[in-house]
């Protein structure tokens, strides 16, 4: 499959929507990122069912505003049953954005996970893991420079299955689905791990841009609060 176009570099361009801070703890390293107001955290590790399901059903109803109920309760639906596709990726948060483009709805899921590093004391985890991406032919990928320090991101397009429930079809129906990923590899011997992903094509330049600015955002800090940022280490040789 071909890999959708990125529309402009992975670079922080502010919005006018009120920030929302994350943090995940990494061994001794603390994450933070910012996101855009318009998504909406996907609670992925609450145990208690009936306090998730309340959290889905507010979430839907947040996410899709004046709808009958019946919509954002098929939202909710769907919402449900992609929480354990985005256990399985590991992931530490997640949240859910929905609009339109030209009255066209869209939908974009963005997800935090965390995952080991390449092993090798010697070996620049940049190079490897660009590497390691490019022999699985997961799409166009591209070492990047962020705020917070070197990265590599991975952009491409895959089909994800649609389970029968929401479909007319038995058997599910196989969507494409564009995606960014940006590993942000840690000096912990963690990579962080950030995707943006939407079945919508009308909506993929603004998602974009969004998850531009989200990854931009990141900072890092030791357990004591200092900001720490990782060399670049072709810079540092």
């Amino acid at each position: 499959m071909t890999a959708p176009t990125v529309p402009s570099r992975l670079e922080f361009i502010p919005t006018q929507a009120a920030p929302d801070v994350n943090d995940i703890e990494a061994d001794g390293i603390h994450v933070r990122w910012v996101m855009p107001e318009i998504f909406h955290d996907i609670p992925i590790h609450v145990e208690d069912e009936d306090e998730a399901v309340r959290l889905i059903e507010e979430l839907a109803q947040k996410a899709l505003p004046g709808t009958e109920v019946e919509e954002w309760l098929k939202f909710a639906v769907i919402c449900a049953l992609g929480m354990d596709d985005l256990l399985a990726a590991g992931a530490e948060f997640a949240a859910v954005c929905v609009g339109a483009v030209d009255e066209t709805p869209c939908t974009a899921t963005v997800y935090a996970a965390l995952t080991d590093s390449p092993e090798g004391d010697d070996q620049d985890p940049i190079a490897a893991i660009a590497s390691s991406l490019r022999r699985e032919d997961m799409g166009e990928v591209t070492e990047i420079q962020l705020p917070c320090g070197p990265a590599v991101s991975c952009t491409g397009t895959r089909e994800d299955k649609v389970t029968g429930e929401l479909t007319e079809d038995p058997q599910g129906l196989a969507l494409p689905t564009s995606f960014i990923r940006v590993y942000v590899p840690l000096p912990n011997g963690t990579t962080l791990v950030m995707e943006m992903s939407t079945p919508t094509p009308a909506g993929w330049d603004p998602f974009a841009t969004m998850f531009g600015n989200i990854v931009s955002s990141i900072r890092l800090f030791e357990a004591d609060g200092e900001p720490l940022i990782i060399p670049d280490l072709d810079a540092v040789a």
